[in-house]
């Protein structure tokens, strides 16, 4: 089990610890410089302290990003509603280093496929 956690700790996820994450260079992950790994929603543990979580999603409102509200960091996508397997992206960016290091990174050419 790993621990992923936004800058200022208002959120923290608890999670098994991934083998490899997903690059995308799609129109919104290259801005957000996000590393995904994916999961069943219901693997996934999430604390938060009260009004912490802010969502945006965009176009067809199929997912919502989930950012801290105080320091901004992205946290998660999740599909809405929730679908098939996986539906939800951790941003392993918000690991710790020695977690970050052991992991094997697959690119996705996200900016054509979406």
């Amino acid at each position: 089990m790993v621990e992923a956690s936004c800058h200022c700790g208002k959120i923290r996820l608890r999670i098994d610890a991934p083998r490899e994450v997903t690059d995308c260079n799609c129109s919104i992950c290259r801005r957000y410089g996000v590393l995904w790994a994916y999961y069943k929603a219901s693997t996934v543990q999430v604390e938060a302290a009260p009004k912490a979580v802010h969502r945006y999603s965009w176009g067809p409102k199929s997912q919502h990003f989930v950012r801290c509200a105080t320091c901004g960091c992205v946290m998660c996508w999740q599909k809405i509603p929730p679908t098939r397997e996986p539906n939800m992206g951790v941003n392993a960016r918000n690991f710790g280093p020695e977690v970050l290091r052991s992991l094997r990174v697959v690119p996705l050419d996200g900016a054509t496929l979406f």
